[in-house]
């Protein structure tokens, strides 16, 4: 396994899981079973629940829970605390290598799950702009 991802998901374990849970009512739910995005192992029985309450634009509260092995839980970890009080935008324009950058490396694996969950979170951002996007009025 990636060292750097260890070394991270060790100080998780000391320190706790901070965004683990669920939000009531979020504004935004994804699910990578629904989305048929993997990210979070090969079996029928792993899961990843995303939470995102969105006020004033900005990403207000984020959450998760999942059954995923070490790596995702890292990617997912981090990105909750990288778009934490972020706008919508901010959050769409994430990069591979803003993770890499908090866990200080990434190998193929952990680069392979940023990328799907990146996906899933802007299907969601892209569902909630179009939703959210009032139409032009007609003259």
């Amino acid at each position: 396994m990636d060292q750097a991802v260890v070394k991270y998901y060790r100080a998780m374990l000391r320190k706790g899981f901070e965004y683990v849970g669920s939000l009531e009512n979020p504004t935004i739910f994804l699910d990578t079973v629904g989305e048929k995005i993997r990210v979070c192992g090969h079996t029928s029985n792993n899961y990843m629940h995303i939470y995102i309450s969105i006020l004033d634009g900005h990403i207000d509260d984020i959450k998760y829970l999942c059954t995923c092995d070490p790596t995702a839980n890292v990617v997912v970890e981090v990105l909750c605390g990288l778009i934490k009080g972020q706008s919508v935008a901010e959050a769409a324009a994430l990069s591979v290598e803003d993770f890499r950058q908090v866990i200080g490396g990434g190998e193929e694996e952990f680069v392979k799950k940023v990328k799907g969950v990146m996906e899933l979170l802007n299907r969601g951002l892209g569902r909630y702009q179009a939703a959210t996007t009032e139409p032009p009025e007609k003259s």
